[in-house]
């Protein structure tokens, strides 16, 4: 079977990003998890969550919120270190463009140092909103991973 190459979305019209720092208590390996297989226990909207098993270029599909859809595909994955997904969402979201979402994770004492890059938004406003809105995402899986512990 032939594996079709991974194309990251070109941003080069799209120059806004982001990036996110947090120190997490639980292990690199828990929070990988919870970002690639388990978003339907702390983010996605119950029972949202379509995907297979998180492979690079595969796809995914889930609502949040209250039913405001996401989609992506994996673009790569480091086990415990790094995921990195395409990430598309509509009005007040990402407005349908296609970023690039990566997280990293480094062990830090008994926790994890966290570094969240978003990169491509379509404008300032969509940035600066995401830009709010991702150090409560961080913390409520910092408060998921800490009770699934």
């Amino acid at each position: 079977m032939d594996v079709a190459p991974i194309r990251p979305p070109d941003l080069s019209t799209r120059p806004f990003f982001l990036t996110v720092e947090r120190i997490m208590a639980a292990s690199p390996d828990e929070l990988y998890r919870m970002c690639t297989r388990q978003l339907g226990l702390w983010f996605a909207d119950p029972g949202s969550v379509l995907m297979r098993e998180p492979a690079v270029n595969e796809t995914f599909f889930f609502t949040a919120g209250g039913g405001h859809p996401h989609y992506g595909r994996f673009l790569r994955l480091l086990p415990d270190r790094l995921m990195e997904i395409t990430w598309v969402t509509g009005a007040g979201g990402t407005e349908g463009a296609e970023t690039v979402l990566t997280i990293e994770f480094s062990p830090h004492g008994a926790g994890t140092a966290v570094l969240l890059s978003h990169a491509g938004f379509p404008d300032a406003e969509s940035r600066d909103r995401h830009e709010q809105s991702w150090p409560a995402v961080l913390a409520q899986l910092d408060q998921r991973a800490a009770a699934a512990v």
